[in-house]
Formats: C-alpha cells, sequence, structure tokens
C-alpha cells in the first residue's frame, strides 16, 4: 500500500491548507480563553466545500473518497489554529453527516445532508449519558412508539457541538430488556417540543468546540425521523465510530506537522552555551521521535481511510486513534520542553496544542476503552468456559 500523495491529494492537501492559513481566524486564543465557537470560521468552511468533502454532488458535496478527505484535513489542520473548530467539524461530518448518508431514507438525506454540507445546519451526536459512557450502549434513554410518533426521554451530556447544534443524531432504547439490541437512531431537531441544552463548565482544552447536556423530556417527533430500522442503532452507532475513530484525528496530522516545523525553527534560532540548542542531542533526539510519531501516524490514518469500506473488521480504526492521539500529547508534551518557559505559557501556542491533544485521547473513547476493544478483536478476551482448559 502506498502512502505518498498523488498529484490530486497533494493538490487538495496545498489548497486546504493555504484556505487555512489565509481566510480562517488567527485570533483563537483569545476566543479558547472565552470558549467561543468560531461561527465565521464555520461559515468560510462550509463555502469553502469543507463540510460536504465526502457527500455526493447529489447532497451538495463533492463526492470524495475518504482518502481524500484525510489529505485535505492534513493540510486543513496545518493551516488552521483552532483544533477546536477541527473538531466540531469532524464530529458534524463523521457522526452526523456520514451515517445519514449511509444509513437514511432519501426524504432524510434530502432534508438534512444539504444544509449539513453547507453549514446551515449543525450536527451533533448524542449517546453519552450520566451513567454511560465507555459503555454506551447500556443507555437509559427511552423511546415509546406513539402511533405515527416517538416519545423520547432521557438525558445526554459531553455532547459536542449541542450548544449551536439544530439536529441531533440521538440513541435510545425501544426496550430496555434487549439490551444493546433494542438501541434505536433518531434525528432530532433542536426547536422540537421537549428539547432542552445545557452547556456544559469549562473545558481543560477544545474550548471552542463547544458541548453540552440535552434533555429529552416527552419529546415527540414523527417516525419518519428514525434512523434507520428499529433495534439498528447498535449497528449504526458501531459504524459511526468506526469513522470517527479512523478519521476524527486526521487534521492533527497537520498540527503535528507544523509542531514540528515551528521547533525546528525555533532551535535553529536558540542559542544557549554558545551554539544553537539543536546541536544538544536531548534536543534534537526529541525532534526526531517527534518526526518519528508523525510519520507512523500518518500511515496508520490513510491505512484506516483505505480499510474502512472493509466487510472485516480490522483493529485499524482504533489503533489509529489510539496511536495517533497519544503520539500527538507525547509530541506537544516534547514541544513544551524544547521551549522551555516559554512553551509552558500561553504567548506560544504548544501549551493549548498539549492541552488540546489530551482531549482527543478521550474523545471518540478513551485511549484504555481503544485498548480493550482491540484486545477483544484479538481475540485476547474471548470469554473463558468451564473446563476450557489453558491454552486453548
Amino acid at each position: 500500500m502506498r502512502f505518498e500523495r498523488d498529484d490530486g491529494r497533494e493538490e487538495l492537501y496545498r489548497d486546504f491548507r493555504r484556505f487555512g492559513e489565509e481566510a480562517l481566524s488567527r485570533d483563537v486564543a483569545e476566543r479558547d480563553k472565552a470558549g467561543l465557537f468560531g461561527h465565521d470560521d464555520w461559515a468560510r468552511c462550509a463555502e469553502r466545500g469543507v463540510l460536504g468533502l465526502v457527500l455526493p454532488s447529489e447532497y451538495g458535496g463533492a463526492g470524495r473518497d475518504l482518502g481524500d478527505y484525510v489529505s485535505a484535513m492534513e493540510g486543513l489542520g496545518h493551516g488552521c489554529l483552532d483544533n477546536g473548530l477541527l473538531m466540531a467539524m469532524g464530529a458534524h461530518v463523521l457522526a452526523v453527516e456520514l451515517p445519514v448518508w449511509k444509513f437514511g431514507d432519501e426524504g432524510q438525506r434530502r432534508k438534512y445532508l444539504p444544509g449539513l454540507a453547507a453549514g446551515r445546519l449543525i450536527g451533533a451526536n448524542a449517546m453519552t449519558e450520566p451513567a454511560s459512557g465507555s459503555d454506551a450502549l447500556s443507555l437509559a434513554t427511552t423511546a415509546e412508539r406513539d402511533g405515527g410518533f416517538y416519545r423520547l426521554n432521557g438525558r445526554k451530556r459531553y455532547v459536542t457541538n449541542a450548544p449551536v447544534a439544530d439536529v441531533f443524531v440521538v440513541y435510545a432504547t425501544v426496550d430496555a430488556e434487549l439490551g444493546f439490541t433494542g438501541v434505536t437512531a433518531f434525528l432530532v431537531e433542536g426547536g422540537d417540543d421537549g428539547v432542552s441544552v445545557k452547556e456544559r463548565p469549562e473545558k481543560m482544552g477544545l474550548r471552542t468546540a463547544r458541548w453540552g447536556e440535552v434533555e429529552l423530556d416527552d419529546c415527540r417527533i414523527p417516525a419518519s425521523r428514525r434512523l434507520g430500522a428499529e433495534r439498528q442503532g447498535a449497528a449504526i452507532f458501531a459504524r459511526s465510530m468506526a469513522w470517527e475513530r479512523a478519521l476524527l484525528l486526521a487534521p492533527w496530522l497537520g498540527v503535528m506537522r507544523r509542531e514540528i516545523d515551528e521547533c525546528t525553527r525555533f532551535c535553529r534560532r536558540r542559542r544557549q552555551f554558545g551554539k544553537h540548542i539543536g546541536h544538544f542531542q536531548s534536543i534534537s533526539n526529541r525532534i526526531v521521535d517527534m518526526r518519528i510519531r508523525w510519520e507512523v501516524s500518518r500511515m496508520l490514518l490513510h491505512r484506516a481511510a483505505a480499510e474502512l469500506d472493509r466487510p472485516d473488521a480490522t483493529i485499524i480504526p482504533e489503533a489509529g486513534k489510539l496511536y495517533v492521539s497519544e503520539a500527538a500529547a507525547e509530541l506537544f508534551g516534547s514541544a513544551m520542553q524544547v521551549y522551555g518557559a516559554l512553551g509552558y505559557t500561553s504567548d506560544g501556542r504548544a501549551e493549548r496544542n498539549l492541552r488540546d491533544a489530551l482531549g482527543m485521547t478521550i474523545s471518540s473513547g478513551t485511549s484504555d476503552m481503544q485498548r480493550v476493544i482491540i484486545s477483544g478483536k484479538l481475540g485476547i478476551t474471548w470469554p473463558d468456559t468451564e473446563g476450557s482448559g489453558e491454552g486453548r
């Protein structure tokens, strides 16, 4: 498998990098402190085609494949300084647009996808609850059939984009006794009766990607807004998470590479003990390790994009998410050591990037959960049975 960008993807990368550098706001530090969502930049990204990149043209998209998406997001991540905006767009595209496209009926696609692609609608994925996080499918939100409607009751938390969202993909159970097989997906609109959103307290990082709680109090929606069939929600969620885990970190390839370049330039300027600090192996070795983490991250994410349509479940989406998120956190921790005290201040970007990168180790499932999923796929945690004996 080749991991070099061909001419088309190289052009896509460069176009989106230039767009991020020239068209998007540079005042991220101030908005990060205030926790402000970049509405203007969201609109600019929508106009540039970022939000509809992988959707078919009949729904307002560009019809690009997932490998193209990775290249474009890598470029945008290099040029855009707002990691929260990148996170918000990833949640919008990967956990809302793609499920509606792949699992929705034609009426749902026509109703929602053009607006989502054009940025007129903002999407949010509502799964996590107060008592169910990593064990997402043990949710308590219920959906009761009421003629041609469903009544939804429950509470979702840590929902990225919730305070600014127009449409939510909500997961609820039609029968709690069925466990995960009762989970069903629904399209809930922010203006529906019985829907209320409460903004959550300030986060450690990714502050410009706002999040909140969604409360559903006897929310009555038409059955036409059920996404997929009843009891298909577990499959829809699993597919959504595969997309998210494989592709959510694509912009971070650009963020990481930008940091490596900036650290290298800093080492060529900064002098101590009569020489540039890059001549000290403790510094140069850090940057070498940073570059290797980036190279491996690129290979993993491009492979993940190439394998997403395979019918058999591989470990690559989870492995990519696990490795790249942890590599990013390690990379920005190393960058702070290279910069010294400057890296620990808000004058530089390393401090904010590190806070944001730590958030990516939790989003779409913590690193520990990725290891649990991978071990299951490898057969390591195959259930023991009485009398099975060791070594079987």
